[in-house]
């Protein structure tokens, strides 16, 4: 019996069987509410979800022609009608079943054909999959743009020295080039990770049925053809239930925005007047209300606080997955969550780019930094080492000792004699060394010109890893202009087959 205040809806699923009553409020503002937030995410890819089953249950011999022909128009319709537009309403729960219910009311019975072999889960599934394609490419092009920046920006100063830090502190001349290398590096790896989310996601759970399939002679592989999917999910449970695609989505997401943060924090660091090493483009910063003279490097509190909420929701994301599987509480979230945290990383990610690309580097600033702080002590080290026949750690002792020793007393740099006295303290005898070979191995550029190692800071290293990156990105384009044309075409011709159904009446 309906209980007062409970009317059941007019086409409220359930209501004539054993969902005897209409929706508690509560569960409406705390569960249907929820779910119908996502209709205008889905509403497009639910459209093409409900076109190619169309397409196939006629295909397949199950709908008749003329009433999937009297269906059609009204699907296509919808394909282009604005989600605002359509009449969703959370008294029905999610979007599927406001679109099933308005269907239902436009077609009367016909419209139940649309649901032959289907459940209400399947359609969002696709739905989602093809919101979630097109996210990961976005964010993809986004990572593909800052390391175009970053390999830009290697380049130009590819030659520029500086003293790389260590917990801020002044370690080893290299360039700043071979520093922004470093993050165009590991950016690309997330272009790895995008890749390899994209194509969980592009895998179709059409025709999976309730669990185990349907005995209603659905093509999986056709379906997935007319959504343009790569293939069809391997599993048809696994299609419907996993989440540890969703997880990657997100988790590939934060990695990107995190690298970005990470040169974020170096960057607030480096351009503040304690290092002046670079400055923001007055377009990414904002001024003080209260203090005139402020120029603060706002961008880089909007990437920070975007990678630290990403860290957060792919916290929670990876909650509610651990929960029995086949669980809505697994999903219920999931849709708008997830496609959030690719936005906002695409936002942080671009923001990073445009800060890289618009960076403005002091060289003369990062090359007294790097010939100060005694930056060549370990290559002085290394050429006792290979000079005067001492095991490295002696070495160590001796130069620590002669740098410690001009530190004490004022200098600001040492030489061969500091070095000779500084043998005779720690090693009991003078170590005699060419004030040449000091001088080259204490002078910041020429020691950045020894690090010819595969990757390592010489300038014409810095520009062959560059080159590589480039390359990269070249490949990482094609992927994606492939992936889109892939869809396009896939949507093209679904439509172009929907049409024709759609004309069907008119010719017999």
């Amino acid at each position: 019996m309906t209980e007062p205040g409970r009317q059941v809806p007019e086409g409220y699923l359930g209501g004539d069987a054993r969902i005897r009553s209409g929706p508690a409020p509560e569960l409406v503002e705390a569960g249907y509410r929820l779910e119908i937030g996502d209709a205008a995410l889905l509403h497009r890819g639910l459209g093409l979800a409900d076109l190619a089953q169309l397409v196939m249950l006629v295909e397949s011999g199950v709908v008749p022609r003329a009433t999937a022909a009297a269906l059609a128009p009204t699907l296509l319709d919808w394909l282009d009608l604005p989600a605002e537009r359509f009449p969703y309403d959370p008294a029905y729960g999610d979007s599927y079943n406001s679109r099933e219910r308005e269907l239902e009311r436009l077609h009367g019975p016909a419209a139940g054909w649309l649901h032959t072999g289907r459940t209400r889960r399947e359609a969002a599934r696709i739905a989602f999959r093809l919101v979630l394609r097109e996210r990961l490419l976005d964010l993809h092009a986004a990572v593909g743009r800052l390391v175009s920046a970053l390999a830009d920006g290697s380049a130009a100063h590819a030659g520029t020295v500086w003293a790389d830090t260590t917990y801020l502190q002044p370690a080893q001349p290299s360039t700043f080039g071979h520093y922004l290398g470093a993050f165009g590096e590991e950016a690309t790896r997330h272009l790895d990770r995008l890749e390899a989310a994209h194509a969980w996601a592009d895998r179709s759970p059409a025709g999976a049925g309730g669990v185990g399939g349907t005995r209603v002679p659905l093509d999986r592989a056709r379906l997935s053809k007319l959504l343009g999917f790569g293939s069809p999910c391997s599993h048809t449970r696994d299609g419907m239930w996993a989440t540890d695609g969703l997880v990657d989505a997100v988790l590939a997401a934060t990695q990107a925005a995190t690298t970005t943060d990470r040169l974020a924090e170096d960057l607030e660091v480096f351009a503040s007047p304690g290092f002046g090493y670079v400055e923001l483009d007055a377009s990414l910063c904002r001024a003080s209300v209260l203090m005139p003279q402020k120029r603060n490097p706002y961008a880089l509190a909007v990437i920070r606080s975007g990678a630290g909420t990403l860290v957060g929701r792919v916290t929670g994301l990876l909650v509610t997955q651990r929960t029995p599987s086949a669980r809505t509480d697994n999903w219920l979230h999931a849709y708008g969550e997830v496609a959030a945290s690719l936005d906002l990383a695409r936002r942080v990610v671009a923001l990073g780019a445009e800060v890289v690309a618009t960076l403005h580097v002091d060289t003369d600033v990062l090359a007294g930094a790097a010939a100060a702080h005694f930056t060549g002590a370990a290559d002085l080290a290394e050429e006792l080492v290979l000079r005067a026949g001492l095991d490295y750690r002696s070495a160590y002792r001796v130069v620590g000792r002669a740098v410690a020793d001009a530190v004490e007393s004022g200098r600001a740099s040492i030489g061969p004699a500091d070095v000779g006295r500084a043998g005779s303290e720690v090693l009991g005898r003078s170590i005699d060394v060419d004030p040449t070979v000091v001088a080259a191995a204490l002078d910041p550029r020429q020691i950045v010109e020894t690090r010819t190692a595969p990757g390592g800071s010489a300038p014409e290293r810095v520009r062959g890893h560059c080159a590589s990156l480039r390359r990269r990105l070249d490949a990482a384009a094609k992927w994606e202009n492939d992936r889109r044309a892939d869809a396009d075409a896939a949507e093209a011709a679904l439509l172009a087959a929907a049409r024709e159904l759609a004309g069907y009446l008119g010719r017999v």
